[in-house]
């Protein structure tokens, strides 16, 4: 017997499933009212350059892409703190899991996405990033179509 093994064209999407499958509990009660993933995508030309967002929700975790290039990008992962009282807003923890480790991509992973950890209850996110445009109105502009493809 002969086996066939087919090779996944991109590592970064093998690394996002495996992390989808272990991170989901499908006997979890509370899904089953809801569907498993919620996903939104929206295409906007953003300083000039075409961006495609989309936002998926997983009962543990948020995904959120960011392209400017058609692809992934850096994938970042954003952690909040457990904080023990309400007074001030949990401390979120960054780390690159593919891509550049360079600082920028740190600032503008968490200015992009605190918010969205924030709303949908301190939720993890893992965010994929791949930008042209790293200006400060850019990030701005980005923000609001991620909260345009609300899904937590």
């Amino acid at each position: 017997m002969q086996r066939h093994y087919i090779r996944p064209q991109c590592l970064c999407v093998d690394v996002f499933f495996s992390f989808i499958y272990f991170s989901c509990d499908l006997n979890d009660p509370v899904m089953e009212d809801r569907p498993i993933v919620t996903s939104k995508q929206k295409i906007e030309v953003v300083c000039g350059v075409p961006t495609q967002v989309v936002c998926t929700a997983f009962s543990s975790h948020i995904f959120v892409v960011v392209t400017q290039y058609g692809k992934m990008g850096t994938l970042v992962s954003l952690e909040p703190s457990t904080v023990a009282n309400d007074i001030c807003k949990p401390a979120i923890t960054t780390r690159v899991l593919l891509g550049q480790d360079e600082p920028l991509i740190h600032v503008f992973a968490k200015n992009l996405v605190t918010f969205v950890s924030q709303e949908a209850g301190n939720k993890p996110i893992l965010l994929a990033l791949a930008l042209k445009d790293k200006s400060v109105e850019g990030v701005r502009a980005l923000k609001e179509v991620i909260r345009s493809c609300q899904v937590w």
